[in-house]
């Protein structure tokens, strides 16, 4: 009987440790989307914010971290994309226009 008692005790025990290791986990929510500037989202508070309603991510930007100054990689949307994918620059990975492939060693 005691041993009986012992499993569930130790199933409370390793799922307690694990919800544990998930709270320590970063929880990070990337976006991306293609051709959007800054002044497409109202948080950056821009001339457009009147005329550009985006209150989801508006209160994900003021409940969280917001950032201010980013750059890109390349200004064409699919370079930029396996810039990102990668972690390499487009000459690097052979991405240098529209409708282009990672090279098939390129890292992802």
């Amino acid at each position: 009987m005691k041993r009986l008692l012992s499993i569930p005790l130790c199933l409370v025990a390793l799922l307690a440790l694990g919800q544990a290791q998930a709270a320590k986990r970063p929880n990070i929510l990337f976006m991306m989307s293609d051709d959007h500037a800054a002044e497409g989202i109202g948080a950056y508070g821009s001339w457009l914010k009147d005329y550009v309603h985006t209150p989801a991510i508006d209160r994900l930007a003021a409940e969280g971290m917001r950032f201010t100054n980013v750059c890109c990689n390349n200004s064409i949307c699919s370079p930029s994309r396996a810039s990102i994918i990668s972690g390499q620059y487009s000459h690097v990975t052979g991405a240098l226009n529209l409708g282009c492939e990672l090279k098939p060693n390129a890292p992802s």
